[in-house]
């Protein structure tokens, strides 16, 4: 026998249509805040992992490592809480880098410019080193080939605003590695 559904009604060919109940999703879980989130992950965050603070209009990558949050808040509070976060952990630090564009823009070019990059100063100090925005995400594509990468984009419309953060051990400088990796060539 066949059967048609029309509109929630049950049709059968010479019997007529009938009603059915509506099926009702059940709703999906509450998505946790961002900030809970982001404290969720930075345990699981390490060496060679990136975390990124962007701009609104930054490209919604596809790689299967690359992870993106929308935040819904300003760049200035979400900047705070990242570097926040990071600095409270114990096993990683921040080598922090921005678009190298950023730095020739003034509020001539992109009204609002200025008191932003103070904002940012203020939370990351000077500690930033800068390279070309193509560069930058580049990396991040390979990247996220190996390693994870989390993504928070904010609700600002500057351009090359963009803050990253590749994550590197707190409790193992590169110096030592450097020397261990001599002792153990030397040892060859």
């Amino acid at each position: 026998m066949i059967k048609y559904i029309v509109s929630g009604a049950l049709c059968l060919p010479f019997f007529g249509c009938r009603t059915t109940p509506a099926t009702v999703a059940p709703p999906a879980p509450a998505a946790l805040p961002w900030q809970d989130e982001l404290k969720a992950d930075i345990p699981l965050l390490g060496h060679r992992n990136w975390i990124v603070v962007t701009d609104m209009a930054y490209p919604l990558q596809s790689q299967a490592g690359i992870k993106t949050i929308y935040t819904g808040e300003s760049y200035g509070a979400t900047l705070a809480e990242v570097f926040q976060q990071i600095s409270k952990a114990p096993h990683i630090r921040p080598l922090v880098y921005q678009d190298k564009e950023l730095s020739f823009l003034s509020d001539a070019d992109v009204k609002g410019i200025d008191a932003l990059k103070s904002q940012m100063k203020a939370i990351l100090g000077d500690a930033v080193k800068q390279l070309p925005h193509d560069e930058l995400i580049a990396r991040l594509s390979q990247v996220s080939k190996e390693f994870n990468v989390v993504i928070l984009k904010t609700n600002l419309t500057l351009p090359y605003t963009s803050t990253f953060f590749e994550l590197d051990c707190a409790y193992w400088a590169a110096e030592g590695e450097t020397n261990l990796r001599a002792r153990i060539n030397s040892s060859n």
